[in-house]
């Protein structure tokens, strides 16, 4: 019986895949990368009986990344990012051994169904996939197709099923305009990023960033950011006055006239009209109109409407509600959310959605009538030639999706409604008057038929007063005439709403990466988040962008990205040569990045304007190893210490607190050691500020502490204070924290495991001695008398933390996943734990087999 492989994007896709094709009779098994199933059928493919493996990637299978020594900062100047640096596909997160994985199960199979999303991204993966598959699979001899493509729009039987029927094959063009979208983002993004980075953090303490970070869409993103605040900034407000006329339309009730010439901008003519009309007693009516208008129902619903709306309306920023629709995609209640389309094909089943609907308690009767009255065929919008408008695929409550999701949710069904749903209709009413040779107007509007406005509440016309029925040449006495003074009012900071629109507009990425560029704005600290959702520069963001017009304002106006969009286009409609564009824009951002690096004095200057140089910032913290004078903390991003003196910079790790290590000093350089820690409950560990920026060993690699340092003899050194191999990661070490008594830790210095220990010991020491079973390091533990836990009365004990029954209900585990083999019973628990000690040091453990008997490390994980 032949094998038919078929893959899907996500793992929860691929589960609600095969059940609706299996018809749920189907076994199902974790792969051996413990993150992705594999659910088995069997079934007919191709007219013949086969047996079905369905299984899933997790977004990217591969990441393009620059190849060995151009992915140092120090060592390769940013300029050769643009055409000499090779690049080479690697493995996206290699812990899930994704490559692996498809291999083992692509090995034997026959055919290859690919059910990744439908998007160029999509296609993208495919290619990805079948890289890796493609060489294990049974050859054919007879040019038989092998390959297919199943697209679809959403997780129902009826669309599933449909792709089954029809398949295709994937498209290499679409796959292609990704490759080269990656490679120019990759390129352009690395030098700029680069550059700017060392030689603004080089000079300035205060910046408040851990990178400086230019984007070909991020950037003019920020642009439209700071373009806006400079309006604000240079706007000067204005007075102007207008006129306003109150007349009596009954006993009981008044009304207020707007004036025809709205307003203007000289008092002295205010008050000339005031005058020719405050004297007047009746106001005459001039004309009478009333007019039924309509206000249409909304156009089907696109991932752009959809990101504007979450934010401006549900308070959900872009990344937020992009992940919260992937989430309802998946689960099977919407159909796919990334869409430019804002029309349904005229073959598409609108009544099929709208009957899910039919007996949710919330709009259950507008459904119903719906139904029953027949719907009204959603307007013309444009088709981009995608995927259909995002729709509601089946009924969901609130207690079945949780909060976030169901607010989100019940836009997107009450739109989808409103959109089958027939146009508001309300009639018009307006009355002309004239008081004096001024001319006032009055406006109310009756709804007649209240339409989608019915199940999209907010968008009702507002309720106003009706007005009195009159005929021209009718008056009415004045009550009031007055003359008021006002002010122009600045515009505000853009919203994301805003922002998305424009960005759409211009050409700035596409519906899937809009989200993201807002995103990566944010991370940088170029914009922060107000309230109602508006987007405010800082100081950094402000700068970047006025230093980029001064310099090169292609480099942030949306032109030249928006350009770049329109040939990546072409590449995926199969018009434009994928090396043509690829080598032609690189040619043009590589003159770009030489003319900006020329001239980064004019960015520079505006740079010594918003922030403080090096050496004017930061405390005093530890000795520099070189003048022995204090080298200054610096604990804004990215947090470093900085010797004025030497006029050296050297950084630390981040996300943690800093602060002196018991004024002990580097046997290696002199410099004095400090202590990084992520809390009370995490790591901490002590560093050299020079050995973490200048590796001493082969073996160490920048950023590393004494946790990992190799020395021999050191007494902070991994050779000292090393146990032995980490229970969860393959190639860390659990080493003793000797700074967190007395509640003592021992934690990995690779991974996130800490073992809280000993509680209440006053001293614990690594012993030269090793356990005679597994060969880690043996632990000396000392405790008071009055709070010993150990039998006996006793105080000390030396043993194994691992093997040793005495410390086993002394050791508590915090942060390690149940993915490690070991947790499972398989293989890892066979592997040694030793420690490097007594030879070269490595900083690697032993790999010698320890005898038949479980750790009490690893017993916390059976």
């Amino acid at each position: 019986m032949k094998t038919v492989l078929m893959v899907a994007e996500k793992p929860s896709l691929a589960q609600s895949i095969a059940k609706i094709l299996s018809r749920g009779n189907m076994s199902s098994r974790k792969g051996l990368n413990g993150t992705c199933s594999v659910h088995e059928y069997t079934g007919t493919f191709a007219g013949q009986p086969v047996r079905f493996k369905m299984t899933s990637v997790c977004g990217h299978v591969m990441t393009l990344d620059f190849l060995g020594k151009y992915n140092k900062w120090d060592k390769v100047d940013p300029a050769e990012l643009f055409s000499q640096a090779p690049t080479e596909k690697k493995e996206a997160n290699p812990k899930l051994n994704m490559v692996k994985f498809l291999q083992v199960e692509g090995k034997g199979c026959d055919y290859i169904v690919l059910w990744l999303d439908c998007d160029k991204e999509g296609e993208n993966i495919c290619f990805e996939v079948l890289d890796a598959v493609l060489p294990i699979m049974n050859p054919t001899h007879s040019g038989k197709k092998t390959v297919f493509r199943a697209r679809f729009s959403s997780i129902t039987d009826t669309d599933i099923c449909a792709a089954m029927a029809r398949l295709g094959e994937p498209d290499h063009n679409e796959a292609l305009s990704v490759d080269a979208r990656q490679e120019l983002d990759l390129r352009i993004g690395c030098a700029f990023t680069r550059f700017q980075t060392k030689y603004f953090q080089g000079k300035y303490g205060n910046l408040d960033s851990s990178l400086i970070s230019f984007g070909p869409c991020q950037t003019p993103t920020l642009g439209f950011c700071v373009e806006r605040h400079d309006k604000i900034q240079s706007f000067k407000p204005e007075t102007y006055w207008v006129l306003q006329a109150k007349v009596n339309a009954d006993k009981d009730r008044s009304l207020l006239l707007d004036w025809d010439r709205v307003r203007v901008f000289d008092r002295e003519i205010a008050q000339m009209f005031l005058n020719m009309t405050k004297l007047e007693k009746e106001a005459q009516v001039e004309a009478t109109s009333r007019k039924e208008k309509a206000k249409q129902r909304p156009l089907a619903l696109n991932t752009v409407e959809m990101l504007r709306v979450a934010s401006s309306s549900l308070g959900m920023g872009p990344q937020h509600a992009m992940q919260t629709a992937e989430r309802l995609y998946t689960q099977g209640y919407i159909s796919y959310p990334r869409t430019e389309t804002t029309h349904y094909p005229e073959n598409f089943d609108l009544k099929g959605p709208l009957r899910q609907q039919a007996n949710h308690p919330y709009w259950a009767d507008t459904v119903k009538r719906l139904l029953t009255e027949g719907i009204n065929r959603p307007r013309k919008g444009h088709d981009a030639g995608d995927h259909p408008p995002i729709t509601p695929m089946r009924s969901a409550t609130e207690a079945e999706l949780g909060s976030e999701a169901w607010r989100l949710y019940e836009y997107i069904t009450r739109h989808f409604i409103a959109t089958v749903s027939y146009d508001c209709k309300y009639l018009q009413s307006t009355i002309s008057f004239r008081i004096g040779p001024e001319h006032f107007t009055c406006t109310g509007k009756t709804v007649i038929s209240p339409g989608f406005t019915e199940i999209m509440p907010w968008q009702s016309v507002p309720l106003e007063e009706s007005l009195p029925t009159c005929q021209r040449g009718d008056t009415f006495a004045v009550s009031e005439m007055k003359m008021l003074e006002k002010q122009t009012n600045p515009p505000d900071y853009l919203t994301e709403a805003e922002l998305i629109t424009l960005m759409e507009k211009h050409g700035i990425g596409t519906d899937a990466s809009i989200p993201v560029h807002i995103n990566n704005i944010c991370q940088r600290n170029y914009v922060t988040v107000e309230s109602g959702r508006r987007l405010k520069p800082t100081n950094l963001g402000i700068v970047l962008v006025h230093g980029y017009y001064k310099i090169d304002a292609e480099l942030v106006l949306p032109t030249i990205r928006s350009a770049v969009e329109k040939q990546l286009n072409l590449i995926a409609q199969g018009k434009a040569d994928y090396r043509q564009v690829l080598g032609h824009t690189l040619d043009v951002f590589k003159r770009k990045f030489h003319y900006f690096v020329d001239s980064i004095a004019g960015m520079d200057e505006l740079m010594e304007v918003s922030f403080s140089p090096l050496a004017a910032t930061g405390k005093p913290l530890s000795r520099c190893g070189k003048c022995h004078r204090f080298m200054k903390y610096i604990q804004a991003k990215p947090s470093r210490l900085h010797c004025s003196h030497c006029d050296e910079t050297y950084t630390l790790p981040q996300n943690g607190t800093i602060k002196l290590y018991k004024e002990l000093r580097c046997p290696l350089d002199d410099f004095e050691l400090v202590l990084w820690s992520s809390g009370s409950r995490g790591k901490s560990y002590p560093l050299c500020p020079y050995c973490a920026n200048h590796p001493p060993f082969r073996d160490m690699k920048k950023g590393m502490g004494c946790n990992e340092c190799t020395h021999p003899t050191c007494q902070h050194s991994l050779s000292m204070l090393g146990i032995g191999q980490c229970v969860e990661c393959e190639s860390g070490v659990l080493v003793l924290d000797p700074t967190s008594g007395p509640k003592w830790k021992v934690a990995c210095n690779k991974c996130s495991v800490v073992a809280h220990c000993f509680e209440n010991a006053y001293r614990v020491r690594v012993s030269a001695d090793t356990c005679s079973t597994c060969e880690a390091a043996l632990l000396a533990v000392d405790f008071n008398k009055a709070k010993s836990p150990l039998p006996g009365d006793e105080t000390q004990h030396t043993g194994c933390v691992f093997c040793d029954p005495i410390f086993q209900e002394l050791v508590e585990l915090k942060h390690a996943a149940s993915c490690h083999p070991m947790h499972r019973g398989g293989p890892g628990r066979r592997q040694g734990r030793g420690r490097a000690r007594g030879r070269r040091p490595t900083g690697k453990p032993s790999a010698r087999r320890p005898k038949d008997k479980m750790s009490a490390l690893a017993a916390y994980f059976v």
